[in-house]
């Protein structure tokens, strides 16, 4: 039934008259082609190759449907519509949120209610079972896994979200394929065409002087970049696992069918597109294969042809690096690649502050993001599907008196439970016994002692920890950007073990933060006593203040203040005459910021209550809203 009037759909949908014309597409076309040209021809120098491009292009705009090209006009007159203080995101797995994505469709109401408008679907594209790194190694880029439903229904999910002002995003995964593809079974049968779209080597010669060069990403668990096979007698480039091949850039052909099945995805309805692993995708002997010059050429490309086919169309750059690294994937603002990046470094450091219960680290990044253009947008978040890296600024932590490595285990132990009065439970994750490092799992609500509250019973202890949870999500929303959930934390939910019965998913404790939704507890968000309905509550409470107030668009003048106590940030905002200040206490204790806002009187938003904002006490784990009078 779903297909059939999904078929229907389809046919009222076709392009209507106002689009028989190709003035829309010829004009996008004509804005960037020059460039467009110059960039192709100085990669691969292959004039039919980029005419083919361009035809397809042309295709895949035709292909376009009515809604989607009258979506593109409304994005394209207002190019800041995904800055707003209105858009709160939320990620899940299909499968653990609702089963599938028919699922999905029918809890709809439910993200509603949570107050999102952006909704990122993690990976659902075909894989093999077992070996598919959670989604990340694609046998298709066109087919949805069969568990996760069809096609029609990914149509018919968009659709819905489009009627209620939902927008949807979803994975990319650009750097490889996964082993049981098309193009990696044909390779592995020997045509040579299929081959060069990876990189395979007869001997060891050119793979170990790779090695010389290229860091491990995985150094315990898939050590080495190149994997064997033997049964063709090969190696085969494998930056993350042995079932994931690198795909050739080099090869005009890779870029081409790429693109192509960017354009065929977003043709889906899909609104935001999250380049996987961007920085890993041009590989050149002798370097360490990451953030090179090609790498910014192949993703200011992806954004011109988006501009051209689908300017509706977002990229969110994944790139899991230092700041400096980080921001060129923004491009210029005359030449922009992705239109937002995730704050990685910011997100550690958030833990690290809570650890330390010192902003001085936390102050010093924000800093850095609010000196950048106001054009380069952040998605901001707690927790993700990802583990915690340590990634911070140890040169700075090193002129307190940090040490890189003790500091590391510290900031483990602490998340474990076993040090620096910690409530925290979770588990590490890729730990190396020889370098000492390890990265960390766990939930939101388990890291704030959530779990260890309710395993103990004690309720003075989950007041504490639900108020250190929705204090990093206040300080959260208060950051430049756009903030995302994790399915689950809006309802407070800690870690699942179970994953360690699962065979395939026992190796892997990032699963720990990846469990079922638990919609028997969801039930209990109308419920005031329970944990469920004091997180959800007074997280909807900040959300309603965050799309009502203006001063909380993604583009306003953001700095921090200095508290002149160690344990509470104050972050700045200014937009339109509007002036708001957040004041957030990393400790468990009282504290009082020594700040000294002689412009008048400000008023808490939460409390509604009218005081100075000079020398405020702030409860433990609290925090303030308060906006200039």
């Amino acid at each position: 039934m779903r297909t059939q009037n999904r078929a229907n759909i389809k046919e009222t949908e076709k392009p209507s008259k106002e689009f028989d014309s190709d003035v829309l597409f010829e004009q996008r076309l004509a804005r960037h082609m020059d460039e467009l040209k110059w960039l192709y021809m100085e990669l691969y120098s292959n004039g039919s190759m980029f005419a083919e491009l361009c035809e397809q292009m042309h295709r895949f705009y035709e292909e376009r449907r009515t809604p989607l090209k009258k979506l593109d006009e409304k994005r394209e007159s207002d190019p800041n519509w995904y800055r707003q203080n209105d858009m709160l995101g939320m990620m899940f797995y299909i499968d653990n949120f609702a089963g599938d994505m028919q699922g999905v469709e029918k809890k709809l109401d439910y993200i509603e209610n949570c107050g999102v408008n952006y909704i990122h679907l993690m990976p659902f594209l075909d894989t093999p079972k077992g070996r598919s790194d959670g989604g990340y190694a694609v046998s298709d880029f066109r087919k949805v896994q069969e568990k996760l439903g069809t096609m029609e229904d990914l149509d018919a999910l968009t659709d819905d979200c489009h009627r209620r002002g939902i927008n949807i995003c979803m994975d990319f995964v650009m750097n490889h394929t996964s082993e049981d593809h098309e193009w990696a079974k044909r390779a592995r049968a020997g045509e040579g065409e299929y081959m060069s779209r990876y990189f395979f080597f007869d001997n060891a010669a050119i793979p170990s002087l790779f090695e010389k060069t290229v860091p491990q990403v995985f150094p315990t668990t898939a050590p080495g970049n190149f994997t064997w096979l033997p049964d063709i007698g090969h190696y085969v480039m494998t930056t993350f696992y042995p079932y994931q091949w690198d795909l050739n850039y080099r090869n005009p052909r890779v870029f081409n069918e790429m693109m192509y099945n960017f354009l065929y995805l977003a043709n889906q309805g899909i609104d935001i597109i999250r380049i996987d692993a961007v920085p890993y995708i041009w590989k050149e002997l002798g370097t360490n294969c990451r953030n090179l010059r090609q790498v910014h050429t192949i993703v200011r490309m992806m954004r011109m042809i988006s501009e051209i086919v689908c300017p509706g169309v977002l990229l969110l750059g994944e790139v899991v690096m230092e700041p400096e690294k980080v921001v060129p994937y923004f491009g210029t603002v005359e030449k922009p690649e992705c239109h937002m990046l995730y704050n990685v470094t910011t997100m550690a450091t958030t833990w690290h502050t809570v650890a330390t219960r010192d902003v001085s680290l936390l102050k010093k990044q924000l800093d850095i993001v609010s000196s950048l253009p106001k054009d380069y947008t952040f998605l901001n978040y707690l927790r993700c599907h990802d583990d915690i890296g340590w990634g911070l600024d140890y040169g700075f932590l090193a002129q307190q008196g940090f040490d890189e490595r003790t500091h590391k285990q510290y900031l483990n132990d602490y998340f474990e439970g076993k040090t620096g009065a910690s409530n925290s439970r979770g588990e590490l994750y890729n730990a190396d016994p020889v370098t000492g490092d390890a990265r960390f799992c766990g939930t939101t609500a388990s890291m704030c002692g959530i779990e260890k509250a309710g395993f103990e019973q004690d309720e003075a202890a989950m007041e504490k920890a639900i108020q250190l949870d929705i204090m990093l999500h206040a300080y959260m929303f208060m950051q430049s950007g756009i903030p995302v959930l994790y399915g689950g934390d809006e309802i407070g939910q800690v870690n699942d073990y179970s994953y360690k019965e699962d065979p395939e998913k026992a190796p892997d404790s990032r699963y720990i933060h990846r469990g079922m939704m638990r919609w028997d507890l969801a039930e209990r968000i109308s419920d005031p006593d329970s944990v469920e309905g004091k997180v959800f509550r007074r997280l909807k409470e900040l959300e309603d203040i965050r799309k009502k107030e203006k001063v909380f668009v993604s583009n306003a003048d953001t700095w921090t203040v200095e508290t002149w106590e160690n344990s509470v940030l104050c972050i700045g905002r200014y937009y339109d005459g509007d002036k708001l200040l957040g004041l957030f206490n990393f400790s468990e204790y009282d504290k009082t910021a020594w700040i000294n806002e002689t412009d008048g009187l400000y008023r808490d938003l939460l409390s509604g209550r009218a005081m100075k904002a000079a020398g405020v006490d702030i409860p433990a784990y609290g925090f303030f809203y308060l906006k200039k009078i």
